[in-house]
């Protein structure tokens, strides 16, 4: 059957940001030392700027030496509630733990919650699956050290965007997997969950928005290498490969409906649904990749966070 690649219409607030924005769509592995470079990540002054809210930073025991961690948490904080380990943006190429983490640094205030995002290792210097296992080896250190960060170990929730959220699902199968630690849930944010790359919104998202169809060739190239597309890629590191999707946490799971990862990421809660698990799926209209980032104050990224933010709460009322 021949693919409609015509792509969906971006929404009509966020299209003229992307455009003033100036982004490139597509990058090309000679780009990357432009995307590291200043400029792209916000600064921790920028998160904590006239909010309630202290920081610390930890070295954990990583696979491949020590690990620096960020946890934030609220200055009068005192009763143990809800964690949340975060894994960052940045295709698993670029980026660091502050990049893409504000939304969720916002529910320090709202649900007095701790916050620990994990400085992974990055492609392709440290192909797969160095990411894979630095943040799931932080994420166990969080578990760990719940009494001493401030949070109720039962109340542990992964989230990611992007490839941070790819690398959520990972980890929160290995967690299954290998038995800890106990999560309560977790938040795949626009995932990067498929290397194959070939669903149809990839192919209609190609030359536009931000982060295109050549893009994700670039960064899965970088992270899986010369093991890509073959049978030695595990379902931690392409998650839409895993085959069994039963004993997972509840899962909440969003996308724009103009984007790569559109379909991979429906796909993924479609095949929770199918395995008996929970999850909630939001396809937002018009929606190009990370655009509540880019355009935080647009009435769909204030929706995103709005819905995102009850589920959470309905779930931690359980």
């Amino acid at each position: 059957m021949t693919r409609n690649t015509t792509p969906p219409p971006f929404d009509a607030e966020l299209e003229p940001v992307l455009a003033q924005a100036g982004i490139s769509p597509t990058l090309l592995p000679e780009h990357l030392e432009v995307l590291r470079g200043p400029g792209f990540t916000p600064s921790l002054e920028q998160l904590l700027e006239g909010r309630p809210i202290v920081h610390e930073e930890h070295l954990v025991p990583g696979p491949a030496g020590d690990l620096v961690v960020s946890v934030f948490r609220r200055t009068d904080h005192t009763e143990p509630g809800a964690a949340f380990f975060f894994t960052h943006v940045g295709g698993m190429i670029f980026g660091d733990r502050f990049v893409g983490v504000a939304p969720v640094v916002d529910y320090v205030v709202e649900f007095d919650a701790v916050v620990v995002t994990v400085e992974y290792r990055l492609a392709p210097e440290n192909p797969a699956p160095a990411a894979l296992e630095d943040s799931y080896a932080a994420l166990v250190w969080t578990a760990e050290h719940a009494d001493e960060l401030g949070f109720d170990p039962s109340k542990l929730i992964t989230i990611g965007g992007s490839a941070g959220g790819g690398l959520a699902a990972g980890i929160t199968l290995m967690a299954r997997d290998r038995g800890v630690p106990a999560l309560a849930g977790q938040v795949v944010m626009y995932g990067m969950l498929d290397e194959h790359n070939d669903s149809n919104s990839a192919q209609q998202i190609d030359g536009i928005g931000i982060w295109d169809r050549t893009s994700n060739e670039t960064g899965w190239n970088f992270y899986l290498g010369d093991r890509r597309g073959t049978e030695d890629i595990t379902s931690y590191e392409s998650a839409s490969r895993e085959q069994d999707l039963s004993g997972l946490p509840p899962t909440y799971v969003e996308v724009g409906s103009a984007e790569v990862f559109r379909d991979e990421d429906v796909a993924f809660a479609s095949r929770i649904w199918a395995a008996g698990g929970e999850a909630e799926l939001h396809v937002w209209p018009g929606g190009y990749h990370l655009f509540e980032l880019l355009a935080p104050d647009a009435e769909l990224s204030k929706a995103a966070r709005r819905t995102r933010g009850e589920w959470v709460r309905r779930l931690l009322a359980r």
